[in-house]
């Protein structure tokens, strides 16, 4: 996001820098008094959690700032949400079901978070499961769930093998023909897409938001 005005850069930096209290009082004062696009704030988000992505992964930050980076982003996002307008009167139909969840052995969740909102607002029907899910818990709940799409989300390069392994298992449990697979999250690309056996990998929300409606035709 190059186009970012003062304000904008103002906000990414607060979110970036852990400056809480400033960051919620701009946010809420964006969305609430100016009333800036409530989509462009959350875009703004997530371009401050990919700075605290790079600052983990280079040890400048920890688990706390993560944590307190997430809370940060659901505070923002309990105030965008309703200001996001459908037409008046209009319950959108929900395009299709996904389900999402962060694969075994990996505790990050601030994207998978973000790509959760961004679909349910986008007019999917979305089930989170969390975070650190064996792969005999993300069959279990598409059994139940039946979703079109299942997104598997890892930060840690250590989540590439967890990815693989729960694709595989669903291959064993002969349900890989029903759904599509989306991964993303930290250092995805088409190396780790391949290695994985997934259909498709997302560097941010937006595209997986995007691959979720093409499939969904």
């Amino acid at each position: 996001m190059n186009d970012m005005s003062p304000q904008e850069r103002q906000l990414v930096e607060h979110l970036s820098d852990m400056n809480e209290d400033d960051a919620l009082a701009l946010a809420r004062r964006m969305l609430l008094d100016e009333g800036a696009d409530p989509l462009r704030v959350l875009a703004l988000c997530r371009n401050a959690m990919d700075i605290v992505g790079k600052r983990f992964e280079q040890g400048e930050y920890f688990l706390p700032e993560l944590v307190l980076a997430g809370e940060m982003l659901e505070t923002i996002g309990a105030i965008a949400r309703p200001l996001i307008v459908h037409a008046p009167g209009e319950a959108p139909a929900k395009l299709g079901k996904v389900l999402i969840g962060t694969v075994h052995g990996d505790l990050h969740d601030i994207g998978k978070n973000i790509v959760s909102f961004m679909l349910d607002i986008n007019g999917f029907e979305v089930r989170d499961i969390g975070i650190d899910v064996p792969a005999q818990t993300f069959i279990d709940e598409i059994r139940a769930f039946r979703p079109d799409v299942v997104g598997l989300s890892g930060f840690l390069t250590l989540a590439f093998d967890s990815m693989k392994e729960t694709i595989n298992a669903f291959d064993a449990a002969g349900l890989r023909g029903d759904f599509k697979v989306v991964i993303g999250g930290g250092q995805i690309d088409e190396t780790v897409r391949a290695y994985t056996g997934a259909d498709a990998f997302g560097t941010n929300a937006v595209d997986a938001v995007n691959l979720c409606r093409q499939w969904m035709g």
